[in-house]
């Protein structure tokens, strides 16, 4: 090997993505309580999270829906908070988490299903960002939605290819940007309505169980939440982990779906793109819902990333990225928009029962540290595998029948199946690693 082949082989070898996408995060890469905070409130402040509360929000009356939401917020916001401060301690992805808990073939399983979902929503949220524009500046015709569906998806995916630190800065701008938009958007709302007490006097418009509404709760961030250790690995302590999903998923979920609720109820339509332009929000609520839509769709762009790394056992993100902003917006002109409901509540039934896994693994095997080398990690963990169709096939069962809260029923059923298929095995033995989140 001559000198310049030895020196462009070393310069490939030492080649390093800021964002470990296979890899554990090292100390010296971690960050801030409040930086996770900003790009995972920047993820979860998202108009689709809008949507959902004003279409539960037509459900019930005002003492209902604040219980409702007060639940559905909590269970997603504390099991989020689980598996982000896990992703903490081990400094890995999801997905990389489920190499350990389902084993290097098994693990395919997660990054289809968890990338997957991740693609979904990107489509949903270019719907969502295309179908405002377009009613917004007057334009009519699905040329024109088509579009402005493949300029906006195209967009949306810039910061996710640049990782962590795109979205960071991005987040530091449209979070404050959307608290403002929502928080006037609520003040107008009481305005119409005539206040609290006028709040209080409208009679629900529609029917919804508590469970299908704590389940579409919590399937509104089920495949993202699942997902918050791709942004947790980079907390500088397990707390830090955890508290950061906690403001996230249960603060800033809860504000988005009342918000929405409260819009919906006041002006009688469910849509909360509508509400704005009844609202007169139609230059800065289209500025302010541009930068909200971005933040939450680099994020999800950014996880198909890194579960499409793990499948190709990838040092790097970026080709993943580009490819999932394709199919997302894609999904995104063929109508996945106008079948958001539906889809929630299956993500809620399969997503959670996952994590589910990956936590009751933790426990029972890793709570040392995964320090095992991957690659001799077994293809299949079929007690882990098992573990998580019972627990899916439980979540449905419950969902079907209209018993508890079926993400509920998921995450407890995976947590106890694995600890009892588990009990007394340790982890693979082999030659170990440094204590993964310690190098």
């Amino acid at each position: 090997m001559s000198m310049l082949e030895r020196a462009e082989h070393d310069t490939v070898k030492q080649y390093v993505d800021p964002d470990y996408p296979i890899t554990p995060v090292p100390t010296n890469a971690r960050r801030s309580l409040f930086s996770l905070s900003v790009v995972l409130l920047g993820f979860t402040f998202f108009t689709p999270t809008m949507l959902a509360g004003a279409q539960i929000g037509a459900a019930f009356d005002v003492t209902s829906l604040i219980w409702v939401l007060l639940l559905g917020s909590a269970v997603l916001g504390l099991y989020v908070g689980v598996i982000g401060g896990i992703g903490a301690r081990t400094g890995l992805t999801t997905v990389m988490m489920s190499r350990y808990a389902l084993g290097t073939g098994g693990s395919k399983l997660a990054s289809l299903l968890l990338g997957g979902t991740q693609v979904g929503w990107y489509g949903v949220t270019v719907a969502t960002l295309a179908g405002l524009t377009a009613s917004a500046l007057g334009w009519q015709g699905d040329g024109v939605l088509t579009a402005l569906m493949v300029a906006g998806g195209l967009v949306m995916g810039v910061t996710a290819y640049f990782g962590y630190r795109g979205m960071y800065a991005l987040s530091l701008v449209s979070v404050p940007l959307l608290l403002v938009l929502a928080a006037w958007v609520t003040v107008r709302s009481l305005e119409e309505i005539g206040g609290w007490a006028g709040l209080q006097d409208v009679v629900p418009t529609d029917t919804m169980s508590v469970a299908v509404a704590v389940t579409v709760v919590v399937g509104t961030f089920a495949s993202g939440g699942t997902q918050a250790p791709n942004w947790t690995r980079f907390a500088r302590t397990p707390s830090a982990g955890f508290w950061a999903c906690l403001i996230a998923f249960m603060v800033g979920e809860l504000l988005m779906l009342g918000f929405g609720a409260v819009g919906a109820i006041s002006f009688g339509e469910g849509d909360f793109v509508l509400v704005l332009y009844q609202l007169g929000l139609v230059g800065w609520g289209l500025v302010f819902l541009v930068a909200n839509l971005w933040t939450t769709n680099d994020n999800t762009a950014y996880n198909v990333g890194v579960a499409g790394a793990e499948i190709a056992n990838s040092p790097t993100k970026k080709p993943f990225v580009v490819g999932g902003v394709v199919l997302g917006t894609l999904l995104a002109v063929t109508g996945i928009y106008d079948n958001l409901i539906d889809y929630l509540v299956w993500l809620g039934i399969l997503i959670p029962p996952l994590g589910g896994v990956v936590i009751g693994d933790y426990w029972a095997r890793w709570r040392g540290g995964m320090t095992v080398a991957s690659e001799e990690l077994p293809a299949v963990e079929w007690r882990n595998v098992a573990a998580y169709v019972v627990a899916a096939l439980a979540a449905w069962a419950s969902s079907e029948g209209g018993w508890f809260i079926p993400p509920v029923v998921g995450i407890l059923v995976a947590v106890v199946a694995v600890l009892a298929l588990q009990r007394g095995r340790h982890p693979v033995t082999g030659r170990d690693e440094a204590p993964v989140g310690t190098r």
